[in-house]
């Protein structure tokens, strides 16, 4: 029985979930949130996100009652290098979110891309489905193309198939193919499922290559496509209901690789520069 089928026989779900739910921000935040006293159910503080809650309850979240939630939606977007994946930036730089749609609402986006990284970036207005997305046990390949610096050769990408501990943090396999190279550059293709922080960089960083661009091609069935820089396109429900499983008695399984695409996206910013060549090109579906 999965987790949300038990919460449903025993009556509400818990909190963090319904935050989430509400677009306010993923299930994990939604847990700092009220580790950090932001959060209060029927006028009584919050101290665990173990707390389970129903639709007779009220939760309030920085002094403001959740909205009711609206349907759950998903949208793909081309993040552009030189943009950060969150909603505020210490250090004052543009963010993803900034260039988006009032229409959207408020989204959260599906795990995140580095600053000089560009690429598939994945938004729902469902935080919950966003954990979903994220979790490492759903083995959701994310596929990217890897512009390298330095003398490489496919052996030497090979010996990433079977994991790698760079500076005492272990990295599950990765597939990496060299496209073509000239020179000390390539181009590589490079598919994992963890997901870490500046995954790629590292690895490569320790066989003696410098990523000199990287642009995420697909995230799952998801795949980037023709989609211009800053723009954004919603994904239909049917579509990605069916890769989630959502309405069925099943595990969450790792994504097929049937791909889909979907014409006339909405372009949200100026279209600098076109994708690169075989950045994953048009599907049946993503």
């Amino acid at each position: 029985m999965s987790e949300d089928e038990l919460e449903g026989e025993q009556g509400g779900e818990r909190i963090a979930k319904v935050i989430a739910r509400a677009g306010i921000c993923s299930r994990r935040d939604a847990e700092k949130l009220i580790a950090e006293g932001r959060v209060m159910l029927d006028g009584v503080l919050v101290t665990t996100p173990a707390i389970k809650v129903t639709p007779n309850n009220v939760v309030v979240v920085d002094g403001k009652p959740l909205a009711a939630p609206e349907a759950a939606r998903l949208w793909r977007y081309h993040k552009m290098s030189g943009t950060v994946t969150t909603h505020k930036d210490e250090k004052g730089r543009p963010t993803v979110f900034a260039a988006l749609p009032k229409s959207l609402g408020r989204v959260v986006s599906v795990g995140r891309l580095d600053f000089n990284s560009e690429g598939l970036l994945l938004l729902t207005n469902d935080g919950e489905i966003a954990r979903r997305l994220e979790i490492p046990t759903a083995g959701w390949v994310r596929k990217y193309r890897a512009r390298l610096f330095g003398k490489v050769t496919q052996k030497d990408l090979d010996t990433l198939a079977t994991g790698v501990t760079v500076a005492g943090v272990t990295y599950g396999p990765i597939v990496a193919d060299i496209e073509r190279a000239k020179g000390n550059f390539s181009w590589a293709t490079v598919s994992l499922k963890e997901g870490k922080n500046r995954e790629v960089k590292r690895v490569m960083e320790s066989l003696g290559l410098k990523v000199a661009r990287l642009i995420r091609i697909s995230y799952g069935p998801f795949q980037l496509g023709q989609l211009a820089e800053g723009a954004v396109e919603e994904i239909p429900a049917r579509l990605w209901r069916e890769h989630l499983g959502i309405g069925r008695k099943k595990r969450l399984e790792a994504a097929s690789d049937k791909p889909w695409s979907a014409p006339a996206p909405h372009k949200t910013a100026p279209h600098k520069k076109a994708p690169p060549r075989n950045s994953g090109g048009k599907g049946k579906r993503k």
